[in-house]
């Protein structure tokens, strides 16, 4: 049997596994609050996986294998900012989130924003939030159907363009059918998918290369400090904000819809406490092995046309046919997992939130769930467009919505759920500031990638939120007197 042969036949059982999932889980969507919030019933190892794989995307497998590869020493940064979002979100954001989307009944990040119907520029801040959700998450999608099409078309040798439709076409349909269940049930096999490989790829890569080798391919040329081979070289302030841009990669998991949905999702808890272990467990090993990865690969292989073929690269010069084929198996799990749960939070901005599928009393649930099913449809088709006419490449494409949607939600929802839901005007300037400077910082090729795009608007919407909130009151136990 050929490696291509080898391939296919894992790639072909692992799909059927995905859409067999899709089917299953379409019995379980009753409703609304079925299809895009899974009843609130999640337990913690399926919200763990599910959101760790959500927020990891093809950008973790390729990106940062793909950085390290590119720039040795300097992606040592990504490892504290990525572990450290990890950490922010299961200690600071679940567990209030959890309880604050329970008591308010909210379904999505944008109806928990908004406030309850009635609420001061209620529609305004549904619009505002939409438009940003929508705009980011079009352009994440599709960086996920590229990386999906660039491993097909490199493995089978067919043109990216039907390489991009195949892979795109199984996440639709099994999110089409199964919705939150679906997605969250195959971003946990797809979450263990992608920590196999993260152990498996770096341990073969590193007994090939030898610690000493990997050290050798990481510290730069003789004379050059470790400090100027972690900076890329960069002389004084340009260094720090090369650094703080890294970091600043960490402050945008709270504000990634398509992951904190798992926290309001969960039943308890319990299941925060669990979450959050197996979370952060996977978060190390999913990082550091891309690293490991990223730095073996400079050694075994020097002159890859692009950084980015450092993963699948390294599943041709090392493994097996069949324990390849696993391993692109897991390539594409991490782009199924993050391309399902966004197309999900993309159709519940549309049929739930704008649409108003929350009040719409005189539709019948299924109405709904075909409307749902439609929006989920559409977004798709204009993501697969936007992937086939649009290149960049998959670190950057990804890293510009991130930080967008990151900087616009995040900073609301920690005061939101650690104060309160800021006043209407506050939460719309948060909102808009947020996203402008971050997509204004993109565009000047000056800041952008550094800490004046991840960090500063970040911070200047943090403060506008937060002082647009007032403090949550005390309950009676904790009154003085």
């Amino acid at each position: 049997m050929s490696r291509a042969q080898a391939i296919l036949c894992t790639l072909v059982v692992y799909k059927l596994a995905m859409v067999a999932i899709g089917v299953l889980a379409n019995r379980l969507s009753i409703d609304d609050s079925d299809y895009f919030l899974g009843g609130r019933r999640l337990g913690p190892a399926v919200a763990a996986l599910s959101a760790s794989a959500s927020s990891s995307s093809v950008w973790t497998l390729i990106g940062v294998s793909g950085y390290a590869y590119g720039f040795g020493l300097a992606a040592i940064w990504l490892l504290p900012a990525c572990i450290g979002g990890f950490a922010l979100n299961w200690f600071v954001l679940a567990p209030a989130l959890r309880r604050v989307a329970r008591e308010r009944g909210a379904i999505t990040v944008t109806e928990l924003l908004a406030g309850p119907v009635g609420s001061e520029r209620r529609r305004a801040i549904v619009l505002v939030a939409s438009t940003i959700i929508l705009l980011s998450l079009l352009t994440y999608v599709s960086a996920q159907f590229q990386g999906a099409g660039k491993a097909f078309a490199e493995t089978f040798d067919i043109r990216f363009e039907w390489a991009l439709l195949i892979g795109a076409g199984i996440v639709i349909f099994y999110t089409l059918l199964g919705g939150f269940w679906a997605v969250s049930l195959t971003d946990t096999l797809q979450g263990v998918m992608m920590a196999l490989a993260a152990v498996i790829l770096p341990l073969v890569a590193l007994a090939e290369v030898g610690v000493d080798g990997l050290l050798a391919s990481v510290s730069g040329p003789e004379g050059v400090t470790t400090w100027a081979a972690a900076t890329k070289g960069l002389p004084g302030a340009a260094a720090l904000g090369f650094v703080l841009g890294l970091l600043g990669i960490g402050l945008g998991y709270p504000g990634q819809p398509h992951v904190v949905n798992r926290f309001m999702a969960l039943r308890d808890d319990r299941s925060v406490v669990v979450g959050r272990r197996i979370a952060l467990t996977w978060a190390v090993v999913i990082y550091t092995g891309m690293i490991v990865l990223g730095w073996s690969v400079r050694v075994l292989a020097p002159e890859l046309a692009s950084r980015e073929d450092a993963f699948v690269h390294s599943t041709e010069l090392l493994l097996p046919p069949v324990l390849a084929g696993v391993m692109v198996a897991a390539l594409l799990s991490a782009i199924m997992s993050t391309a399902d749960s966004q197309l999900l939070v993309a159709a519940s901005t549309i049929s739930h939130d704008l649409l108003g599928g929350a009040g719409a009393s005189k539709r019948t649930q299924r109405a709904q769930l075909r409307r749902s099913r439609a929006t989920v449809l559409a977004i798709s088709i204009a993501a697969v467009l936007v992937a086939l006419r649009v290149d960049e490449t998959i670190f950057s494409s990804v890293l510009f919505a991130w930080t967008a949607m990151g900087a616009a939600f995040g900073p609301l929802l920690l005061v939101t759920v650690s104060r309160r839901r800021p006043r209407a005007p506050a939460v719309l300037a948060s909102m808009v500031c947020g996203f402008a400077l971050s997509v204004g910082a993109h565009l000047w090729p000056l800041t952008r990638g550094g800490a004046v795009e991840r960090v500063v608007p970040f911070v200047i919407a943090l403060a506008i939120a937060y002082l647009g909130a007032r403090r949550r009151p005390a309950s009676p136990a904790n009154r003085p007197g």
